[in-house]
């Protein structure tokens, strides 16, 4: 192996992986290009806008800024994890559709994925809360009303499925 790469073991959506990388690799690069995952977009490449949020280890983090390496060992969400395995929709997928919270769709799965950690946290926000938890996931296209919405209705969807 060469001295600037390591072997990296990693679950991503409950499939485990073994892979050597490159130390310099983004996290985001090793999901799009190594592991055909390409729901996670990278659009500012500063972890200023959110639309490369995945989820490590259950809590929502810009894969943009992290390296490959540094996930090793821990266990990842991405957009394409979120609906179960019977091709349902996950409630904020179903919520987002519902409420027509995407216009292009390129900020939609960083919204996604902040929001299914955030209410699995906080499962009555009120509209304010949820503009808040909001606040860093950017959307050029809708002018958040629908997305508020849409999340207010994953929070009852998410409440009456549980447990």
């Amino acid at each position: 192996m060469q001295p600037d790469h390591h072997e990296i073991e990693l679950t991503v959506n409950g499939t485990r992986y073994r892979r050597t990388v490159e130390s310099r690799l983004l996290l985001s690069d090793f999901l799009r290009h190594e592991l055909g995952l390409a729901g996670t977009h990278v659009g500012c490449e500063h972890g200023v806008c959110g639309a490369c949020t995945i989820l490590l280890d259950g809590d929502p983090v810009r894969s943009c800024l992290m390296l490959a390496v540094q996930a090793n060992g821990h266990a990842l969400a991405t957009v394409e994890g979120l609906a179960p395995a019977s091709g349902e929709l996950h409630p904020v997928q179903q919520a987002m559709h519902a409420h027509h919270g995407l216009q292009c769709g390129y900020c939609t799965p960083g919204i996604l994925m902040t929001m299914t950690a955030y209410l699995n946290e906080h499962p009555s926000p009120s509209e304010d809360e949820v503009r808040e938890a909001l606040s860093g996931n950017l959307c050029r296209c809708t002018g958040y009303q629908n997305i508020v919405d849409a999340m207010m209705d994953a929070a009852a969807r998410m409440r009456e499925e549980a447990p």
